[in-house]
């Protein structure tokens, strides 16, 4: 069959196109900037993060205010829900049906396809902790719009992803366009691991059906001049690592030389699973071979950027890796270990001669997106609890799993829509890189849905700093991918039609 072209379908080829792209401007400027201003102020921390989040109600505040925003939307054959599971955050589920011509939909109804054409857009509105570092100014539940910044957690991670989503899907209804069916999902667990979305997925396997297309608005982008596609995501598995020696704190000049330090024993078990000197994991199951063709990606990517993605680093301090292309594939496709949190570690003005009793550690160890987490945490499991040094009391708790996720290969439909859109929006072609993070979310589905197509991206660019201070949102270039989203729906009905129509 003939492949859609890139410059066909798009939302600027529908009938009314200029009323599509006119709802996304007045959208994003007058409606959606002060929704994510109140979203900003809410501290809807992830339950990891806030055990109480129930009692506390800063979770169902922020479902209620998108809900709301939701519900005022004008668009034809949409159905909202709170799914609730009994001790699970809840979710946000929409349901849009199929839209269009007469022509299209009838070419819907009599298609013998593998799948039922539908599109699930995800988001989650859950947030990281506010963080040390803010600038004096800014905080991080208290929204600040600097020129195209919109400053405050959670905006960009991924707060605007639910706004973004049902606004692409409302203009491609007021161009005239064509849709597939529609359902888009709003999680409040993601920041915790996404504990909570296997539960809702499976009571909603059912009514969900066959996944043609996964969109999701939570990753990142190189730049804010052009597209970028995430091909693979990292994996992640973190536990709290706790060494006792004492039942409780004595003098440092007393027992000091005579009972093991915690910390001491502490940076042997570290060693254990990581390299001191040169930060390489020492796990053989967290290392993979990295596929030729994302290798090749690095390489092409690297000529792109150039030596363009900085971090806030101090002066004189050595990277671990030298080469862009080599800091590509060093944050995507290699193991790295962090320490994220700290327990028995008094701050430093208050701390008295006192060997202390514990010391604990949060591990998270980022993995390959091919890795299995399973593996890995067995295999971390057994290294760190054998044999503990010095006889000391060693525990592993709140441990936990995510998958990674490598993408499969784009169809040419899909590849077109992309390309067409990155150049239409942008003026340039789509670029491609694999992200550090996680989404959890993606490899569930990737498993569920082996035939799905995905399109990962998001607005998380250069200096953004999802989960640290300063977070910011880039409005201008999240209008631009709210277009790009509706013109890889318009081109998902093209296919749908021309595969009913064969």
């Amino acid at each position: 069959m003939n492949h859609p072209s890139s410059e066909t379908h798009l939302l600027s080829s529908c009938p009314e196109s200029a009323a599509g792209e006119a709802l996304i401007a007045a959208r994003w400027q007058t409606e959606i900037v002060p929704a994510l201003e109140r979203y900003i102020a809410l501290p809807a921390l992830s339950p990891a993060f806030d055990p109480d989040w129930e009692a506390n109600g800063h979770v169902e505040s922020a479902v209620q205010l998108v809900l709301g925003w939701i519900k005022a939307r004008r668009i034809a054959g949409m159905a909202v829900n709170v799914q609730r599971l009994a001790g699970r955050t809840p979710l946000i589920v929409v349901e849009v049906a199929p839209f269009g011509s007469d022509k299209f939909l009838g070419q819907r109804t009599s298609a013998e396809s593998p799948s039922d054409g539908t599109v699930v857009l995800y988001g989650h509105l859950d947030k990281q902790p506010e963080m040390l570092g803010w600038r004096e100014g800014l905080a991080p539940w208290t929204p600040v719009r600097d020129g195209d910044r919109l400053y405050g957690r959670g905006g960009a991670d991924d707060g605007y992803a639910a706004f973004a989503s049902l606004t692409a899907i409302e203009a491609v209804q007021a161009a005239g366009g064509n849709h597939g069916r529609c359902v888009v999902l709003v999680e409040a667990s993601e920041e915790s691991g996404s504990p909570d979305l296997p539960a809702h997925v499976k009571a909603l396997a059912a009514w969900l059906g066959a996944v043609d297309l996964v969109l999701c608005l939570d990753s990142g982008c190189a730049t804010y001049d052009t597209l970028w596609l995430t091909t693979s995501l990292r994996g992640v598995v973190s536990v709290t690592l706790d060494v006792q020696v004492l039942t409780e704190g004595v003098h440092s000049g007393s027992a000091s030389g005579v009972v093991p330090s915690s910390f001491r024993i502490m940076r042997q078990l570290l060693d254990r699973i990581e390299d001191a000197a040169t930060g390489r994991v020492l796990l053989s199951s967290a290392t993979v071979a990295v596929p030729e063709h994302r290798i090749n990606e690095a390489l092409a990517t690297s000529i792109v950027l150039g030596d363009a993605e900085r971090f806030p680093t101090v002066d004189g301090l050595q990277l671990m890796t030298s080469g862009a292309s080599e800091a590509l594939l060093a944050r995507t496709w290699r193991p790295a270990l962090s320490v994220t949190g700290a327990d028995g570690l008094p701050p430093t003005g208050r701390a008295g001669n006192v060997l202390r009793p514990r010391t604990a550690l949060k591990l998270s160890l980022r993995i390959p997106p091919t890795a299995d987490p399973e593996a890995v945490m067995a295999e971390l499991r057994s290294v760190l609890l054998a044999d503990p040094p010095s006889g000391a009391t060693v525990r592993i708790s709140e441990a936990d799993v995510a998958p990674g996720w490598n993408a499969p290969d784009l169809e040419p439909w899909l590849a077109a829509a992309l390309e067409g859109a990155s150049r239409h929006r942008f003026g340039r072609s789509m670029q491609l890189m694999g992200e550090g993070g996680t989404i959890p979310f993606m490899g569930m589905l990737g498993e569920r849905f082996p035939a799905a197509q995905f399109v990962i991206t998001g607005v998380l660019g250069p200096d953004s700093n999802a989960h640290g201070p300063n977070e910011f949102l880039d409005v201008a270039y999240a209008e631009q991918l709210t277009r790009c989203l509706a013109d890889v729906l318009v081109a998902h009905a093209a296919n749908l039609g021309a595969h009913a129509a064969r």
